[in-house]
């Protein structure tokens, strides 16, 4: 049945620096690139690349940007049913600026994505065609807590990536089957430093108690600490060479739904995600860097 991913589309204006800037200064670039983006598309791109059946909700302008972003959308094999296009709206954009280390920092200006509401949601049909439903933050809270109830109604796994980071509340966390957080939005959901196992596990226990079923804290370089009913337990990651951290996270999500939605247990999901993430911060860009199938199938031959 596949996946259905609710979410942003942006346009990506990325640019290489040696050292990310510092507040008032000044940095020349050395390369400049336009590219597809936004969490939700980069979540549905890695899902489709890994042999995964999507279909993908967003909302972008009637605009140049737009049209590209949908178009590179279809070319991946993703499902065009629920795209639609605002009249009155730009498409949202993203300044993303990359240093010679492959860390980032990123601004984004959401336009249309910000005018998704539950009555975009409430025109998908059931959501139990899906195995799964996953989501991101960087639509409107109302348009994320109708796709979380819709889903719970529907027996649907409902998976949450809260980023980018904010506050949530009871009713959307009893919705969420999996969250999947990393440290810094742990923290603003918990109020916990994410410095230690303990501080991950005892931030999982909370959320749990918060009424979401299971939480996989990603943790970057250390790897990932997955909390689900008897199991606590760090995955560590998988040591490579980063080049560009851009969308780690997002494809981290979307191979996590597509290793779920195969039928693998969480443990073994996650441990298909991190593959597929430390493949993707080998590579340049968001949506260029998400690996295919093969490449993340021989990755793994090779290192377990």
């Amino acid at each position: 049945m596949g996946i259905l991913v609710i979410g942003s589309s942006n346009t990506d204006f990325s640019l290489r620096v040696k050292n990310l800037p510092r507040s008032g200064e000044t940095v020349l670039g050395n390369a400049f690139s336009v590219q597809a983006g936004g969490k939700g598309a980069n979540q549905a791109v890695a899902a489709a690349r890994l042999g995964c059946d999507v279909k993908f909700c967003c909302r972008v302008g009637d605009d140049n940007n737009g049209r590209a972003a949908l178009d590179s959308y279809r070319k991946e094999g993703i499902g065009d049913e629920y795209f639609i296009v605002d009249k009155e709206t730009p498409s949202g954009v993203a300044m993303i600026f990359v240093d010679s280390g492959g860390e980032n920092f990123i601004a984004v200006a959401p336009g249309a994505n910000y005018k998704m509401t539950p009555s975009d949601i409430d025109k998908i049909g059931s959501f139990s065609d899906y195995d799964i439903v996953l989501t991101q933050l960087e639509v409107p809270l109302d348009a994320v807590a109708e796709a979380c109830r819709r889903a719970h109604n529907d027996g649907t796994m409902m998976v949450l990536n809260p980023a980018p980071a904010q506050c949530l509340s009871p009713e959307i966390l009893r919705n969420v089957d999996i969250l999947t957080p990393n440290e810094t939005e742990a923290q603003v959901l918990t109020g916990i430093e994410i410095l230690t196992e303990e501080d991950a596990r005892e931030a999982c226990k909370m959320l749990c108690d918060s009424g979401v079923g299971s939480v996989v804290i990603t943790l970057g370089g250390r790897g990932a600490y997955v909390y689900s009913g008897d199991t606590a337990e760090l995955i560590p990651a998988y040591k490579v060479d980063p080049v560009d951290t851009t969308a780690a996270g997002d494809v981290f999500n979307g191979a996590l739904c597509t290793a779920l939605a195969e039928g693998n247990s969480l443990l073994s999901a996650v441990r298909f995600a991190s593959a597929s993430s430390a493949l993707a911060v080998t590579m340049r860009g968001a949506q260029d860097s998400a690996p295919t199938r093969n490449s993340v199938d021989s990755f793994l031959s090779k290192t377990n």
